[in-house]
């Protein structure tokens, strides 16, 4: 009995796992039930007219928004699944030429959305195809007869004038046109490259040598007159230095001669002995000079009275 019961379990669950799929499949064939994922919508048609659109992700009942016809869709109608995801193009090489006749390449990327589903499937054979035909023509008209300076440096500004040339019609085909930008202005002649290249590398060089050579002025102009105020302020004390002397010697004058008479002395003597002259020293009792200078022919000594050195 025990052994019946689960012969009759497994037989009812492997049973189960084919009729179950099985059921849902028929279930959604014949419209009773309809998930949506995420980024999508879909189109119910019946009898060549659109009776509606699921856009919210998730399990749907078509019967509960369209009514019973919904169950006479997959009998006499269709039904259409559209990606509203965010997509992105990059269209390259596009070529226009600036005001110049320079011929230019340009490349555009844009992204875009699908905002209603309908017009999305209906309004143009081919949306896809046409807006970025769109988006190609008016980037050229936009940027076509332009300075050559204003194509390479406004291309932002270009950039939100050739959205708004190209968003009116891609919303009637169902599209929302997101963001649209110029990426890239290239030359394509080589040669004109080339001299462009060399153009600006010979500005390089000497916007260089203008910078380098300015540098060098402004170091020599402050080292000039640094060394002109370190001069100046020398030669004021150089100058100042004989009258402070001179007035501490006629202040020491005042007060005590003799003490003016011995620093007076030393700095003699001082100035004696940095010359590195010959002295000879005379006992204080000595009657006579015995000799002055030498037969040498050197320098003649000096003779000093002993009493100076007492």
């Amino acid at each position: 009995m025990f052994i019946d019961q689960g012969f009759g379990a497994a037989i009812a669950f492997f049973f189960g796992l084919i009729f179950i799929p099985v059921f849902l499949g028929l279930s959604r064939s014949f419209g009773l039930y309809a998930v949506v994922r995420e980024r999508e919508a879909q189109v119910f048609t019946l009898f060549g007219r659109v009776i509606g659109t699921l856009d919210e992700s998730g399990l749907r009942y078509p019967v509960s928004h369209f009514g019973l016809k919904a169950l006479l869709v997959p009998f006499f109608g269709k039904r259409y699944l559209v990606s509203t995801a965010l997509k992105q193009y990059y269209l390259r090489d596009q070529m226009v030429n600036s005001e110049e006749g320079t011929p230019m390449g340009v490349g555009i990327w844009y992204e875009m959305q699908v905002s209603n589903p309908v017009s999305y499937l209906f309004v143009n054979a081919n949306p896809e195809g046409s807006l970025q035909a769109n988006v190609a023509s008016s980037t050229i008209s936009t940027l076509s007869n332009l300075e050559m300076d204003k194509m390479l440096e406004d291309r932002h500004q270009l950039s939100r004038k050739v959205r708004a040339t190209v968003s009116p019609l891609s919303e009637k085909w169902g599209y929302k046109l997101g963001s649209v930008y110029i990426r890239k202005v290239a030359f394509t002649d080589r040669q004109m490259v080339d001299n462009i290249t060399e153009k600006v590398v010979k500005r390089l060089v000497q916007v260089t040598s203008a910078m380098k050579q300015d540098g060098e002025n402004r170091v020599g102009l402050i080292k000039s007159q640094t060394a002109y105020k370190v001069s100046q302020k020398m030669a004021e004390a150089a100058a100042t230095r004989p009258a402070v002397v001179g007035a501490a010697l006629n202040d020491l004058a005042g007060k005590d001669p003799e003490v003016l008479a011995a620093v007076l002395d030393v700095m003699e003597t001082d100035q004696l002995i940095a010359s590195n002259a010959e002295v000879d020293v005379l006992p204080a009792d000595a009657q006579m000079l015995v000799e002055l200078g030498g037969a040498s022919g050197r320098p003649a000594p000096m003779a000093l009275d002993s009493d100076a050195f007492a």
